[in-house]
């Protein structure tokens, strides 16, 4: 047993480039002298998550999943908003009970065994689920996923921050991000090898998967070696939004800076279209569900790194540069619809249009969230970030729901005109926001 703890802790000194793992600055010191053992059980339980979030996502794949079972296209719609707003709108009143508590990593635990559960009855719809009736089961289960994702998000981040030291977290989520990364790449690669076989099986596998990813994340968590932790100081979840309601009156930068982001709401709302054209030309089969997720891999890990530079420098021209390269993406997944034969026939094109919105998207979230944490002040920061979240949940629900009417009534290539038009928008707003980096 000391010689599995002194390689654990030799591969994590090497891991993080730390030559004294019992060194900690911010956390309590039993918690220091578990960190070695507690960084890998973070390893694995970011891999699980992460792992599990991309082979169930709302974007591609719960999109194939309705397609496959002939749900209505209206349902398309509402996707990403369930996913996005069930985690963002209950942060305010969630945050406040966990508080609570003095071991917040049951919360996690909690949250990642009701992943688990509604994921294995994603996979049970994606074999016996057909037409509306089988929409509508997907859609109920993913309210639960995203409740629990919430939840699971918020303990998360407190259980980190009691177990893992400042100057390591960022260096612990790029490992995890990376291994996570190249998992997936190899998951989306065995799909394309599926090519025309049926692929109702093959999607109850890929959600089986990442049932059992978040089984993991659960069972890592709960082995988690937590020292208990205040229970003082949780702020009144209905007074913290009445102060952020009248902040956001009296800020006109944090208002406009809310427009632009409720704008560009139209990269993540397009992407489940886009997918949903490529599934129409592969029907049942995996191989194309294979050739988004490796294309979508891929344009994530190239396109973040360089974002997160252009947002260092400047996060309103990055705001500005992604609503046009929205309208850029949406447009062309529209045009290649429009396109007789071999251009429409074929998964490859949806698939170029799908990297490029990824793209966009990865520079929406990373220049939204440098945005924020650089215009708001220190003692407001946390306020301002849970308003602009549980704001941006409630338009999640109101302009996707939106968008699953209109596109009933236009179709997905309609629809992507409309979502350009309203990342133009975004854009036109984004580029008269002030500049916080200067």
């Amino acid at each position: 047993m000391a010689e599995r703890e002194i390689s654990q802790t030799r591969l994590y000194e090497w891991l993080t480039g730390d030559e004294d793992s019992r060194l900690c600055q911010d956390i309590a010191d039993d918690a220091c002298q578990e960190q070695p053992r507690n960084f890998f059980l973070h390893l694995f339980a970011a891999l699980g998550n992460k792992l599990a979030d991309e082979l169930s996502s709302a974007r591609l794949v719960l999109p194939w999943l309705l397609g496959v079972i002939g749900a209505p296209l209206w349902m398309v719609g509402l996707l990403v908003p369930i996913r996005e707003a069930g985690a963002l709108l209950p942060q305010l009143f969630v945050a406040g009970f966990i508080r609570l508590k003095p071991r917040r990593k049951w919360a996690w635990v909690a949250g990642g065994c009701l992943q688990a559960l509604a994921a294995a009855l994603l996979a049970l719809l994606a074999l016996f689920g057909q037409g509306g009736p089988g929409g509508a089961l997907v859609l109920a289960t993913l309210v639960a996923l995203s409740l629990a994702r919430g939840i699971s998000s918020i303990a998360t981040k407190d259980v980190l921050g009691k177990t893992i030291a400042k100057g390591r977290r960022g260096n612990l989520m790029g490992w995890s991000g990376s291994v996570a990364g190249a998992v997936t790449l190899i998951a989306g690669g065995v799909l394309m090898l599926f090519e025309e076989r049926p692929g109702e099986l093959a999607l109850a596998t890929l959600l089986g998967v990442a049932a059992l990813g978040w089984a993991l994340n659960a069972l890592c968590a709960a082995r988690i070696a937590e020292v208990p932790g205040a229970v003082e100081g949780g702020e009144n979840a209905w007074r913290s939004l009445r102060l952020g309601l009248r902040l956001l009156r009296d800020d006109r930068d944090f208002l406009h800076f809310n427009l632009s982001r409720s704008l560009l709401l139209a990269s993540a709302l397009a992407l489940p279209y886009v997918a949903l054209l490529g599934q129409q030309q592969s029907g049942t089969e995996l191989g194309g569900l294979g050739v988004m997720i490796v294309v979508s891999g891929l344009a994530g890990m190239v396109a973040s790194p360089i974002w997160g530079k252009r947002s260092d420098a400047s996060s309103r021209r990055v705001l500005r540069d992604t609503g046009l390269g929205a309208a850029a993406g949406c447009l062309l997944a529209a045009v290649i619809a429009w396109l007789p034969g071999a251009w429409s026939a074929s998964v490859w094109p949806y698939a170029a249009a799908y990297a490029l919105l990824t793209i966009v998207h990865a520079g929406v979230r990373l220049g939204r969230k440098t945005y924020l944490v650089d215009m708001a002040g220190q003692d407001r920061r946390a306020l301002y970030v849970a308003l602009s979240n549980t704001l941006t949940g409630a338009m999640m629900l109101l302009v996707g729901g939106a968008t699953g009417l209109l596109a009933q009534w236009l179709g997905s290539d309609g629809l992507l005109v409309a979502l350009a038009v309203m990342a133009l928008a975004a854009a036109v707003s984004a580029a008269r926001l002030p500049e916080v980096e200067r």
